[in-house]
């Protein structure tokens, strides 16, 4: 064995722990300040509690006639929204734990499904998303006053979480609102304030919002997206059919037949720049005189009654002499009367029309408008269907989108083959659906992230009990995100039969909400001995490696979904995290006779592997038997390149 290294100069491992920037979710306060310091240097000074904002300065800065404080001011306010906006900025004490029973294709897979309360899920999924989504679909509860269940709690929302869903020893049993709390806009809107202004920094730059509504909150939602996205970030009102025949409801003046959605872009121009997606063409085209350039349709020559054009006279083969104004010069309609793109209808004698060919339309595409119809996009009582085909039973799921409105979306935001979908109201899982159809369809490779609160279901609810029992057949827990799970697993088996050569991923991994890994210090004054004793391991003991090991990638800001390999170096397990940019053993206990071995293997493996940026290495703290132990094992790795060492 090696001669110990000289240990006097070598820097002491940093140890993280609970309170470390490393080991918690994005502190979004913190980079509102550093977005500050960035624009007016000046405006930041020391606080009580390390930097703050001096509010004369930036008066000084901005006029005194651009802040107001004032009560009297124009825009949406409600009951708790200074408490909602400050929610928005605390991290998140929990993490994502992977669930590898549950998923299809663990090993291969780039799609997420994560079961959780998405305002926690929002906040850990900063540091590894943020900037990285290219669209965000979501179908919030509508506040009909029975069904919003999102009931945050401002202290501990982990906490709260847990006993929500029945995970605590104690747990309580969801609730929905009561009538008369549910219909009051302020509840509706502090639980959606914070989840959207989470969901915008997790867009990219050419990114895009679409939230579905019905009438009740359609106005609320639009002055809420004003202000979180800029008014002049909104792309569009979209009226969709929701279903197919008219109803008559003899309580409204106007029977419902309509659901709205709102569409916003991260930033409108870098939005365009990227460019606006199309739609399905849409107009008849045939070739009635077989032109080899094929389909065509055709439109007036003439320009309409609020055009202007070029006046000039034109004869028909019949011999009808025409004079208006046209599309275009004279010079223009004789190159394309001589291509054969100017057409005479009724035997020659009706007023010209240029033809367009289905093939240019396709290069050029169709642009959308805000009227969805129900033939085009989808309608409750055909998602419905579908939902009946793939569960082989009714009812299962309420509502549920169909996958070609989620379709339309899709082409409009104008999503590539590599781009991130994210819809956290996951509900019966039709955004999935349709990415993965998309990705059949186009041979793309679009990723998906859901999140679901396994919001549990009550046999004895009307309304809950044949989902609740669908969960019994199936042999899973009662509740909805078990129902998301199912739908996933049975719509990509039914596209791999439809696709017999699919070799798309059709896979997702599931993660599960929960408190942190790493334990907090709260110190038993009764008790401070044990208290001690205790805090030498600060990791959780009912946890697996892989537990930490994923805490450690969310953290850090890692991809959820990137490769990991296990190797065994010295008796101890290894994980390399994409490619080696980041190396942990969490072994219990690493000894002076181990570290030669173990940090000459971690060396000749980092080597093999070639990380094209820095690698971080973790050990578990705990896990030496004395100092010179650590610092033995860091010295070897430090003179070898790694030098970014930590541990746990």
């Amino acid at each position: 064995m090696a001669a110990p290294i000289e240990t006097k100069n070598v820097e002491p491992i940093k140890k993280l722990n609970a309170h470390d920037p490393e080991t918690r979710s994005v502190d979004m306060l913190a980079g509102n300040i550093e977005q500050l310091k960035v624009l007016f240097p000046e405006v930041i000074t020391e606080g009580p509690n390390g930097s703050a904002v001096n509010i004369d300065v930036l008066k000084m800065l901005v006029g005194d006639n651009t802040v107001t404080d004032c009560d009297e001011k124009y825009g949406l306010n409600w009951h708790g929204k200074r408490r909602a906006r400050q929610f928005t900025l605390t991290s998140s004490t929990g993490t994502l734990r992977p669930c590898f029973e549950d998923s299809v294709d663990w090993d291969t897979t780039q799609n997420l499904m994560i079961e959780g309360d998405n305002l926690e899920v929002l906040k850990l999924l900063q540091k590894s998303y943020a900037g990285k989504v290219k669209l965000i679909y979501i179908d919030p509860p509508y506040n009909s006053g029975n069904d919003l269940v999102y009931l945050d709690n401002f202290q501990d929302n982990i906490q709260n979480y847990l006993e929500l869903t029945g995970q605590t020893e104690n747990g309580r049993k969801i609730t929905s609102n009561t009538e008369a709390s549910g219909r009051f806009h302020t509840d509706w809107l502090n639980m959606m304030y914070p989840r959207l202004k989470l969901a915008r920094s997790l867009l990219r730059l050419d990114g895009l919002l679409f939230v579905s509504i019905d009438d009740g909150e359609v106005a609320h939602l639009r002055a809420l997206l004003d202000e979180i996205f800029g008014e002049e970030n909104f792309e569009g009102h979209i009226h969709w059919r929701r279903r197919h025949n008219q109803p008559n409801d003899p309580t409204k003046m106007l029977a419902l037949v309509a659901e709205h959605i709102l569409a916003y872009a991260r930033d409108k121009v870098a939005f365009k720049a990227a460019g606006v997606g199309k739609i399905a063409l849409t107009g008849g085209f045939s070739n009635p005189d077989k032109d080899p350039r094929g389909d065509w349709a055709s439109k007036p020559w003439k320009v309409g009654s609020d055009q202007s054009g070029s006046r000039y006279t034109i004869t028909t083969p019949s011999g009808r002499v025409y004079e208006e104004e046209w599309m275009g010069e004279r010079t223009t309609y004789e190159v394309l009367l001589a291509d054969n793109r100017i057409i005479f209808p009724d035997n020659g004698n009706g007023a010209p029309r240029k033809k367009y060919f289905k093939f240019e339309r396709e290069q050029e595409g169709q642009s959308a408008t805000n009227w969805w119809p129900h033939e085009k996009f989808g309608n409750n009582q055909g998602a419905n269907k579908t939902m009946e085909v793939l569960f082989g039973e009714k009812n299962v799921f309420n509502n549920p989108k169909p996958v070609e409105l989620l379709d339309g979306i899709l082409d409009v935001s104008n999503t590539k083959k590599m781009d991130i979908v994210l819809d956290f109201f996951a509900g019966s899982g039709t955004t999935a659906h349709a990415v993965m159809a998309k990705n059949a369809a186009d041979g793309g490779k679009r990723r998906y992230i859901l999140v679901q609160l396994p919001e549990l279901l009550d046999p004895e609810n009307k309304d809950q009990a044949i989902a609740a029992a669908f969960c019994d057949k199936i042999r899973k827990p009662r509740n909805i995100a078990e129902v998301t799970k199912e739908r996933l697993r049975r719509a990509a088996e039914n596209i791999k039969n439809e696709n017999p050569m699919l070799a798309g991923d059709m896979g997702f991994r599931v993660f599960k909400l929960d408190s942190s890994n790493i334990k907090s210090w709260e110190p038993d004054r009764d008790k401070i001995d044990q208290t001690l004793l205790d805090a030498i391991e600060h990791l959780k003991t009912d946890r697996t490696e892989l537990d930490i090991l994923y805490e450690l990638l969310l953290k850090l800001g890692l991809d959820l979904c990137l490769p990991i390999e296990k190797r065994d170096i010295a008796g101890k397990n290894v994980y390399a995290v994409g490619g080696a940019v980041l190396l942990v053993c969490l072994s219990e206990s690493i000894t002076c006779e181990d570290v030669e071995p173990l940090a000459q293997g971690i060396v000749e493996w980092h080597k093999t592997l070639a990380p094209a940026r820095d690698t971080i290495c973790i050990f578990r703290d705990s896990a030496f038997v004395d100092d010179v132990t650590k610092l033995n094992l860091v010295g070897i790795l430090k003179q070898n390149g790694l030098r970014d060492i930590r541990s746990l």
